[in-house]
């Protein structure tokens, strides 16, 4: 079974990955049997916007691996806790940050112990001009009219933005110039389209992307980005849902972070 997409209707990729690695025969063996004990069920999981080429190409091998199904939901990470807050029928969360999967615990809306951090980001100046990014110089004597960063009260990559413009002691001076996505995927689409010069996006984003410019942020500038999932209590007796988030810390799941330039999580 293949991953489901967004019911409200983004269009994504997807792309099938192999499972021969031989040190993961044993884990992939493991999935293989926990999907014969359970019938075949389909996951909901709310997920970081900047995680969506991952979660995708996840998806279609957690699917090939254990029969489940998962749908899943993009958007900021506090725009998604809202959202459970407010009764979103998800069964997992995987957040942006640490903090929001904590407070799901907290707030009696996930199920305490289920929190681990899945993958570490960190976040690039980038530009599609080959040569306006040279480095942190760029925001202080680059040409330039708009510096797009995410929302800092609602996105982690966003809060990062701002921790670095603070650190660079340059905030003052470009303030007037950021425009602001509603998350880091927003952002990243606003420097790609023109709408602005540069921004602040996830490495994982700017990746993807062979020509352009780009800074790769000095991770002492900023709170690390780590990235914690969480089973929600809707999802408690789902197992769909406990699988996907097994599966998160399988050998082949770390391969594919590695190939979107995250860090394995702790």
């Amino acid at each position: 079974m293949r991953a489901i997409s967004n019911p409200v209707g983004d269009a994504s990729r997807r792309r099938g990955i192999g499972l021969g690695a031989t040190a993961a025969i044993a884990g992939l063996a493991a999935l293989q049997a926990a999907a014969c004990e359970s019938p075949t069920s389909v996951a909901t999981v709310a997920v970081a916007a900047n995680f969506r080429e991952a979660a995708e190409e996840i998806g279609t091998a957690f699917g090939a691996a254990t029969g489940h199904g998962v749908r899943f939901s993009f958007g900021s990470t506090g725009q998604l806790f809202v959202q459970i807050a407010q009764g979103a029928p998800f069964d997992a969360f995987l957040a942006a940050d640490r903090a929001r999967a904590a407070k799901a615990v907290r707030e009696g809306y996930a199920v305490a112990g289920s929190r681990f951090t899945y993958a570490t980001g960190r976040i690039v100046l980038y530009s599609v001009g080959d040569s306006l990014v040279t480095g942190p110089e760029t925001l202080t004597h680059g040409a330039f009219n708009r510096l797009a960063i995410a929302e800092p009260a609602s996105a982690p990559y966003g809060a990062a933005a701002v921790e670095t413009l603070r650190a660079l002691d340059v905030l003052d001076e470009v303030e007037d110039r950021i425009v602001r996505g509603m998350n880091v995927a927003q952002a990243h689409q606003f420097v790609r389209s023109g709408n602005a010069d540069l921004g602040f996006v996830a490495l994982s984003l700017a990746a993807a992307h062979a020509n352009g410019s780009r800074w790769l942020v000095p991770a002492n500038l900023h709170s690390p980005i780590e990235q914690d999932a969480v089973l929600l209590k809707r999802g408690e007796g789902n197992p769909a849902a406990r699988a996907f988030l097994d599966f998160l810390k399988h050998p082949d799941t770390e391969a594919i972070l590695r190939k979107h330039s995250y860090g394995v999580g702790g």
